[in-house]
């Protein structure tokens, strides 16, 4: 029994490049302790709960003459061994040896004639810690029919969880004559099948009448001797290569700056993020000059029953909101960011930190993926940034009795754009994984530092101030249920 990719998928397929691969990726670090947490007790431990998300063992198969989309089937030559892979770091490995290994393995997009994930094993670092990078595809994790992986890997105990595993018998490939009997047959049960292959097929021509445009458009410019013109400093011709920074911070510090300035949580947290751009782009050779706010784009979780309903117990929706990089007072900053958010938790929609984080699993990175999809349809209008900030849980987990003490995610980047932001609470940390193009931001690596200066920044404001909301806005329940939970 075959499965059909949705129109948004097959676009997601028809967008990639070699220089916008669209795969989301976590790097993962633990702590063996007295577990003997290795390359070879991971292997075992995906191939005990791989079963849990089949898809992990399925491709996509194209269909002839492209009378419908492509459809999912199972591989038959499907190898582990290909899809986890081993790799080490000179001992005693630093994160920053690990960032370069993980920017290098981020820029290679996945294989189409495989399933679309990989997992790298990386042994070496620094305390005999040992680290989890994991690459799965937007089409793979739509948080409906298919999961991160990582989410079942983990447990809340040391002693692993045996949740049993039913043997895999893949069905054969079907042959091209059935692949269009397929078509055709879907064609006559499902009309929105006609539909959906012609919306799919006109938006693949389109796309490719637009980029073959642009690429006209830039040889030409180069024939003539002028530069693409940059629109933004975070915008402009993606290269092949990837920048990778991950920062880790105390989230007790961004609770002691939301009980003094009002907000929440993920408030401190966009309004860092702002500081840290507005730093970053102040130690560059240029000025901020008129750039008064970047336009960026953060999927939130909603409860909306006219959205997509996902595995995860709420829907995803993309929240525009204007991190003015403008302003010099790093409390007027929080203070506007605070703003933007009031519509969105006066609705009664948003859903409180708690009660994502108490999802069964480890569900950041398929909140990660969620939101890398819903964000790319905003990204097409004027959008400039993609920030998606999600908390988990604030207890440790286990991968086969190694403890996890640090996760950064790696989203990714789509054309034109050449920075996006993961945040990921966890454990007393709230940790950000910054990707950004190598050529564009070659000072990537200042951009992190500048989290933490901001950070500190709105930490010393709140140093003898008394607790107050922020002026004009009163706390929603939303916002009060969203503060009782504390890691987001």
């Amino acid at each position: 029994m075959t499965q059909r990719l949705r129109p948004r998928d097959v676009v997601f397929l028809a967008e990639e490049t070699p220089a916008t691969p669209l795969h989301n990726a976590t790097v993962e670090i633990f702590d063996p302790g007295e577990s003997g947490l290795d390359h070879a007790r991971l292997v075992q431990l995906i191939s005990e709960r791989i079963s849990f998300v089949p898809r992990y063992r399925q491709r996509v198969q194209v269909v002839p003459g492209r009378l419908a989309n492509p459809v999912w089937v199972d591989d038959e030559a499907f190898d582990l061994a290909y899809h986890v892979r081993r790799s080490a770091l000179p001992r005693p490995g630093t994160l920053d040896q690990l960032r370069e290994l993980v920017a290098r393995i981020v820029s290679r997009p996945l294989d189409r004639n495989r399933p679309l994930w990989e997992v790298y094993v990386v042994e070496g670092l620094a305390g005999g810690r040992l680290a989890l990078l994991s690459k799965s595809h937007v089409v793979l994790v739509d948080g409906v029919e298919t999961v991160d992986l990582g989410q079942v890997l983990l447990d809340v105990s040391e002693q692993p969880k045996t949740l049993g595993s039913d043997p895999w018998h893949p069905h054969g490939s079907p042959s091209p004559l059935g692949l269009i009997s397929g078509a055709v047959k879907d064609s006559l049960d499902r009309p929105g099948t006609v539909l959906d292959t012609l919306r799919t097929n006109t938006g693949s021509l389109l796309r490719g009448v637009e980029g073959a445009t642009t690429r006209i458009g830039t040889v030409a410019g180069a024939l003539a001797g002028r530069r693409p013109t940059r629109v933004s400093p975070i915008s402009g011709e993606l290269s092949q290569q990837r920048r990778v920074v991950a920062v880790r911070t105390d989230l007790a510090d961004y609770r002691t700056i939301r009980k003094v300035h009002g907000g929440t949580v993920n408030d401190v947290i966009l309004a860092t993020l702002t500081g840290a751009l507005r730093g970053w782009l102040m130690n560059r050779a240029e000025s901020l000059g008129g750039l008064k706010e970047i336009r960026a784009v953060v999927p939130v979780s909603v409860i909306d029953e006219e959205l997509e309903a996902t595995s995860l117990g709420s829907q995803i929706a993309a929240h525009p909101v204007k991190l003015p990089v403008g302003e010099a007072s790093p409390v007027v900053r929080l203070h506007q960011v605070s703003y933007s958010f009031q519509a969105h938790q006066a609705t009664g929609r948003a859903v409180a930190a708690n009660r994502l984080a108490g999802i069964a699993g480890f569900a950041p990175a398929t909140f990660h993926a969620i939101g890398s999809r819903v964000a790319a349809a905003e990204l097409r209008r004027d959008a400039q940034l993609v920030i998606t900030n999600v908390p988990g849980p604030q207890s440790p987990l286990y991968a086969a009795g190694g403890r996890m003490t640090e996760t950064y995610p790696v989203p990714p980047l789509t054309a034109g754009h050449a920075l996006a932001i993961g945040v990921t609470s966890y454990d007393g940390s709230v940790f950000y994984g910054i990707t950004a193009d190598r050529d564009l931001l070659p000072d990537a690596d200042v951009l992190g530092q500048c989290v933490t200066e901001a950070l500190d920044e709105l930490l010393d404001t709140a140093t003898g101030a008394r607790p107050r909301a922020p002026r004009g806005r009163r706390r929603t329940r939303a916002a009060r249920d969203a503060d009782a939970a504390d890691p987001s």
